[in-house]
């Protein structure tokens, strides 16, 4: 099965391997056993450091998100304020091509994490100087409202033990791309001024509006529980370690959708 998140959807690698019937090891012939336990996947063995495991998704993931925050904070600074919409929107949509560039390559590089890292930085930084200069103090409660959110989603599918099944991902992932759909062509219509009503800022949005980013706030989570799943397939199935700039990409492209989400509906409860 494959994930809604374009990232690991390209990657065939974090989906369960299939087990051989009459081998409970999963052994496949042609492929070369692990020393270590397990059957190498990439046919040849693997040794303890050059799998993925959850210290290495931690590690890079912290860099993606640093270096998104880092960027952001520089952007959020010093971005002159008649700029920061237009950059916003330059930005988003550099960060949509980077994404769908970075996730139809079957071989990840960090240095195009990196550069994703910094684009997205920068809308992340515009995006939400958008939101600051009309609402005070809004982007530290949609940060810390982030992070509780994403370690409350992880708790719930550990300790809850969440059970990803495929017609799980088969509706988040024609909702997700629905969505997308849906806000691609409001961007589009916007620039002809054209106004849906389903994208709006601020205690004057619509009940449409309102719904709309509930729905997308909920997508968010379900995207996230499944990043988590298919990490922990990755790890499972002893993926290299270069597989963890793959792992530490989709949950960055997902945590940056979810806090822009939360921001969005934080500013429908304020007053300028």
């Amino acid at each position: 099965m494959r994930s809604t998140n374009p990232v690991f959807a390209r990657s065939e690698q974090f989906a369960p391997q299939r087990q051989s019937h009459g081998n409970q090891q999963g052994y496949v012939p042609g492929q070369q056993a692990d020393p270590y336990g397990a059957p190498s996947p990439y046919g040849a063995p693997q040794r303890p450091g050059d799998v993925m495991t959850i210290d290495d998704v931690i590690t890079k993931s912290a860099i993606t998100l640093g270096l998104v925050f880092l960027v952001g904070a520089l952007t959020f600074m010093f971005l002159p304020p008649a700029l920061v919409q237009m950059t916003a929107i330059g930005a988003g949509l550099a960060t949509f091509v980077v994404v769908l560039f970075v996730s139809f390559r079957r071989q990840i590089s960090p240095a195009f994490v990196g550069l994703f890292s910094i684009i997205e930085g920068v809308f992340v930084g515009a995006f939400s100087a958008m939101f600051e200069t009309s609402y005070a103090g809004i982007v530290p409660q949609a940060v810390l409202a982030t992070f509780v959110a994403a370690a409350a989603t992880l708790a719930a599918y550990k300790f809850l033990r969440i059970k990803v099944t495929s017609q799980f991902r088969k509706i988040v992932t024609i909702s997700t791309f629905a969505f997308a759909g849906l806000v691609l062509v409001n961007l589009a219509l916007s620039f002809m001024g054209i106004n849906l009503g389903i994208r709006e800022i601020g205690s004057g949005a619509g009940l449409l509006a309102i719904g709309i980013s509930i729905l997308a706030l909920v997508l968010a989570v379900a995207n996230l529980i499944m990043d988590f799943d298919y990490i922990e397939q990755g790890i499972r199935n002893r993926l290299p370690a270069s597989e963890s700039w793959r792992a530490a990409f989709g949950l960055t492209v997902t945590m940056v959708w979810l806090y822009t989400e939360i921001l969005r509906v934080l500013s429908y409860f304020r007053s300028n």
